[in-house]
């Protein structure tokens, strides 16, 4: 027993040694950029809370991104897996917490990257601004893309394993209807678009179709370079087009993050180290889940999963018109995966001589 647990304690360090680290460099960094921003201790002791705090919001927001990302990475070629592991990982961790907020600036008032750069550090209110009124187009985008995400794994005639039968067994059945999960997607977007003024909804609308375009582009880019086999013919399997696939999946993940993030500061330099400390542990998280096989050892795991993106996607559409914190949407994401572990385990212990066989598939 000693040595198991000591092979676990090992286990964790390994994978989550590195972000701890990273977490102490970031709040040192913090500790220095907040003394030199305001020279008080209680100045400097504040911006280190603010980036601890924006560390966990980001945290709980994304664990089910996390388990989505394993989800995803378990069926992918060696290869193309520990490129997104790293450079993947560290697109998402400065390109969508960072440069991301900077394009929607320049982009929307018209400017260049380093008029951008000058505006988010020298005038932090209009940054937020700019930013925060560029709400609603994201929360469409994203929405849309992590719907059609969500609703493509459920509808599907070949999916054998359901969690929730009164739900999964009924989407199986017309999963082969031609489009059915655009559809819905549609409707949802358009159903959407009645709670807002006309300006917001072209906007909202607008959005939405980009993020299902760009579902499908993604799509097309996969078979067109990946041709699909019996047990990997959707976009999140192999190669090219799921690296594409996964940084799209982050992106729409993060939109809620970066937006949230301004409620408690609207400093780039702040919220980048915040953001980047919790992207970092949602790194760590998602290794630690491929290389222990847990999203294969627990059969309905995946399936919650996927219901937090339908969630989520739901969250965001509703956000264009009424504002659901954000602790809420984190909660209910870590709710429906802990109710499917949950389930995992009962199932486990139910039947012990189908799990190591579950455990390989």
């Amino acid at each position: 027993m000693p040595c198991a647990a000591n092979g676990n304690g090992n286990s964790m360090i390994r994978h989550f040694g590195g972000s701890l680290l990273f977490t102490a460099a970031g709040l040192v960094l913090g500790g220095w950029y907040g003394w030199e921003l305001t020279g008080t201790l209680n100045g400097m002791l504040g911006i280190v809370w603010i980036c601890a705090v924006l560390a966990v919001l980001e945290i709980s927001l994304s664990f089910d991104n996390a388990a989505v990302n394993a989800s995803i990475l378990k069926d992918m070629d060696p290869v193309w897996q520990q490129r997104f592991l790293t450079w993947g990982i560290a697109i998402a961790v400065f390109g969508m917490r960072i440069v991301f907020p900077l394009v929607i600036v320049m982009v929307a008032a018209s400017l260049g990257p380093v008029e951008a750069m000058k505006l988010a550090l020298n005038e932090p209110t209009e940054y937020q601004r700019i930013v925060s009124e560029a709400h609603i187009g994201l929360m469409g985008f994203g929405g849309a893309f992590l719907g059609m995400v969500g609703l493509k794994y459920f509808f599907d005639s070949d999916k054998e394993v359901n969690w929730i039968n009164v739900i999964e067994r009924p989407l199986a059945k017309v999963a082969d209807i031609e489009a059915i999960a655009i559809g819905l997607v549609l409707a949802g977007t358009w159903a959407t678009s009645t709670m807002l003024a006309d300006d917001d909804a072209l906007t909202f609308i607008i959005a939405a179709i980009g993020g299902l375009l760009t579902y499908l582009a993604v799509e097309i880019v996969n078979h067109l370079l990946e041709p699909p086999t019996p047990t990997t013919g959707d976009v999140a399997k192999a190669g090219f087009g799921a690296f594409l696939y996964l940084e799209v999946l982050d992106a729409s993940f993060s939109f809620d993050g970066v937006i949230g993030a301004f409620a408690l500061t609207n400093n780039l330099i702040i919220i980048a180290i915040g953001l980047g400390i919790g992207a970092m542990f949602v790194r760590s998280m998602t290794i630690f889940l491929v290389n222990k096989g847990t999203m294969s050892e627990y059969r309905y795991l995946e399936h919650g999963a996927f219901y937090a993106i339908i969630a989520l996607a739901v969250i965001m559409y509703i956000n264009t018109f009424a504002h659901i914190p954000e602790v809420i949407t984190g909660l209910i994401g870590a709710v429906l995966i802990g109710l499917a572990f949950w389930s995992s385990v009962r199932w486990n212990r139910a039947n012990p001589l189908d799990n190591p066989e579950d455990a390989l598939a």
